[in-house]
């Protein structure tokens, strides 16, 4: 068997499949991308064994572990087989015993395997890391109901590079977005997402990406990557707030009246008893222009303090009545 670093590991896992023999609990944390779960112990049988390292003897514990493996040893073999590879790639958490057991288990049975030297530990090393270095961010930042998002994928379909931050954290960066969202990641997986998706992108041209408080829902963005964001230059994109009512309005058309009326509870505090009165009493008469136009005073005073503190980053100021996220995008780059 032989050893790699992550980036011969990730490259080579591109084309070849990549098994992740820790428990599901430690898959589910965070994993590479496209690695396969086939647990060496289970979350239980996992924990057992860690007591009797800890409690007994690391003997002890690898006579246990044995116990649990021998009649799984099979079905191993005929999870490796049905990859249809002859070539594989195996971790765990540090590159120790649980892939080199399965390692060799495999090249005794004809494949060729290589373990990621560190396991999953080195991994996500890496993926931090990687933050530290110097990045070309732009920023587009403006209020809410802006059509940031929309923005960022013209630019893309005009040749740009964009990572979309809300996307890969499943999660549409307020009360709001939140009742629409499917179920987030981990912050950990949600980080090894940007680190997958940043690592793609061609580091000598700009990279978009939206403005974004350090969490995101349930999520964090990596430290390295929030500090960059905060320091780089920003496009401001001002939309007058009818249009932006209007483009709320429509973009959370299909969100339950159950979920926008939790959603506005959520806020109730902040919004203020009389406003967040007024503004379910109009959610639940189906008036969402006129419960828009409350909400937003809210959004609109929360995300002017922060726009505020940025100013001395702000490199272009856009003002548009557009709702065509294409011409907005197009107006951004004969400007910028």
């Amino acid at each position: 068997m032989k050893q790699i670093d992550p980036q011969e590991f990730l490259s080579l896992g591109e084309k070849l499949p990549i098994i992740d023999v820790r428990s599901p609990v430690e898959y589910e944390q965070g994993r590479l991308p496209n690695a396969l779960n086939m647990p060496l112990l289970s979350d239980e049988e996992r924990v057992i064994v860690g007591t009797l390292y800890k409690q007994e003897s690391p003997q002890a514990a690898f006579k246990r572990g044995l116990d649990f493996i021998g009649p799984k040893m099979s079905g191993f073999i005929e999870f490796a087989e049905g990859l249809q590879s002859p070539e594989l790639l195996v971790h765990c958490w540090r590159g120790g015993n649980r892939s080199h057991s399965v390692a060799m288990l495999l090249e005794t049975n004809g494949f060729k395997v290589s373990i990621l030297n560190g396991g999953y530990k080195a991994y996500r090393r890496e993926a931090l890391e990687f933050f530290d270095q110097p990045l070309p961010l732009m920023v587009l930042t403006g209020y809410t109901g802006s059509l940031k998002t929309e923005v960022l994928y013209a630019l893309q379909e005009l040749g740009e590079q964009m990572v979309d931050f809300e996307g890969l954290a499943c999660h549409q960066g307020s009360a709001f977005g939140r009742q629409e969202s499917e179920e987030q990641p981990t912050s950990e997986q949600f980080q090894n997402r940007l680190f997958e998706e940043f690592r793609k992108l061609d580091r000598t041209r700009r990279i978009w990406v939206e403005d974004e408080s350090m969490r995101i829902g349930r999520v964090d963005l990596v430290a390295g990557l929030y500090h960059q964001k905060e320091q780089s230059p920003h496009v401001f994109l001002e939309v007058a707030r009818p249009v932006r009512v209007k483009n709320l309005v429509l973009n959370y058309r299909h969100v339950s009246l159950e979920r926008l009326v939790i959603a506005t509870r959520s806020i109730q505090k902040k919004l203020g008893k009389k406003e967040a009165r007024q503004a379910l009493e109009f959610i639940e008469h189906g008036d969402a222009h006129e419960a828009a136009m409350i909400i937003l005073k809210y959004y609109d005073k929360r995300y002017g303090k922060s726009i505020e503190g940025k100013r001395d980053h702000i490199r272009l100021h856009v003002e548009t009545l557009s709702s065509d996220p294409m011409q907005i995008a197009q107006e951004i780059l004969s400007k910028i």
